[in-house]
Parts: C-alpha cells; structure tokens; sequence
C-alpha cells in the first residue's frame, strides 16, 4: 500500500544529493531523539501523581482498545487512508500549498498539491489527524456547554484517536511510502519520531503541570548532555588512532 503527493513540476535532478544532506541531517539529530525521549520519558512520570481517578486510566484504555481491535478486529484501511491524505492536504494548506483533487482508496491514496517539502510529506507520520479533530471539536464544543462531565470521555477518545493512529503508522512504515523513499529512511525516521514526541510533549504541558520553561531547560540539558558524550566519545576514538605508536 502506498501513499504519495503529487506535484504538477519536473523531478529534481539532484535528488541524490538531498537525500544524501538529508541523511547527515538524520544522523546528527539521533542524540536529539535520545535527549527528547528522556525529557518526555522525566514529565510523563509525574502525571501519575497529578491526577487520579478514572482520567488517569482515560488515554492509556482507549489507547489499548484501539491496539485490540487493530490485531482483533478487520482493518480500517480506508478511514486511514482518507486521514492520510487530508493530512498532506492541510499542511500542505498551512505552509501555502493549493490543493487540487484527492484520491482515496483501500490500496493506498494521493492528494495533488501545488507545493511540498518534508514536512508536507511526512506530516500524515507524525501528525494524529483523528485526535486533532477529537480536541478541536471538544474545545469547540466547550465554548457553548459545560463537558467537565465528559472529559473521561473525550480523553478516552483522545487515546482511541491516538492509538489508532500509531497502530497504523507502523503498520504503513513497515512498507515501502514514497514519502519516506523520497526523504530517505534515515532523516524520515528521525524527523517523525522527533515531532512525535514533541507533540506528546506540548500535549503534556497543556493538561499537566509541566511548563515551557521546565521543559525547555530540560530539552536544553539532555540535549547538551547528549552530544557532549557523543563529542567526548568521537575525540577519545580520534586519540587513540592519533596516538604515536612505539
């Protein structure tokens, strides 16, 4: 199954040499992926100790049904599919792109956009299309009804949401995407694991105690911790080749 973006121009000529930019890029942010994962990894700990209750347990219930049913239940291709697609097409809107006809089908799918770039391309990776339209539509809602009542509700269907979609994003992952292929796999990787987790860290903080401050200090401590060790490492390799032989 394959997805894609098409784009009325000529292919790049020098296709080669992004992919190869990009694979540096990939591999000099892998310390960055260690250090976001610990970061998140720190906050997530406290949120046992913040709430309590049914809203506790909300997000990770749906999160499992929705794993459940992805192993127990037939596959809901087409309803990811169609959020795959919609996704390319609103990136595609936010960064300035037109969007011309979509095609949706169980075997795969494709959005015509004036415009792309990585971020357009790999945004359906990263970006939980269902869960977004989940919060919009509650937050939209709360301005006209009271739905504290709700909320285990609407945090059970944000993990519903959520799982659904990262069930179904390795599963595509798992075969080969034009839009991972055009990016190469390296940088790909790199860049939807980084902005996944960066949305579960602005999801944390929006909900949680945790601030932009105390996550930014910490963002900046494990980051710096981890390409220190990655420098020290380097420079111990290079001294011992460089050191004189008797």
């Amino acid at each position: 199954m394959c997805f894609g973006v098409s784009i009325p121009f000529p292919p790049c000529y020098f296709s080669g040499m992004k992919k190869f930019v990009k694979w540096i890029v990939g591999m000099c942010l892998l310390p960055l992926c260690w250090a976001l994962s610990r970061v998140v990894f720190f906050l997530a700990r406290l949120f046992p100790a913040e709430s309590s209750g049914w809203n506790n347990w909300a997000i990770p219930a749906g999160f499992m049904v929705s794993v459940a049913g992805f192993f127990l239940m037939p596959r809901a291709l087409r309803t990811y599919v169609l959020a795959h697609e919609l996704t390319h097409a609103f990136w595609g809107m936010l960064m300035g792109a037109k969007v011309g006809k979509i095609n949706v089908g169980k075997k795969g799918g494709q959005v015509m956009l004036s415009k792309s770039n990585f971020i357009i391309s790999l945004a359906p990776y990263f970006f939980p299309f269902y869960t977004g339209l989940v919060i919009a539509l509650w937050y939209a809602a709360g301005w006209f009804w009271d739905l504290r009542g709700y909320e285990p509700w609407w945090l059970a269907a944000v993990g519903l949401t959520w799982g659904f979609h990262v069930t179904y994003t390795i599963y595509m992952l798992s075969q080969k995407q034009p839009d991972v292929q055009e990016n190469g796999r390296i940088f790909s990787y790199v860049v939807i694991y980084l902005a996944s987790l960066f949305l579960v860290l602005l999801w944390m903080i929006a909900v949680g105690t945790p601030t932009w401050c105390g996550a930014w200090e910490l963002l900046r401590s494990e980051t710096c911790a981890a390409y220190g060790w990655i420098g020290d490492a380097v420079c111990s390799v290079q001294g011992r080749f460089a050191a004189p032989r008797m």
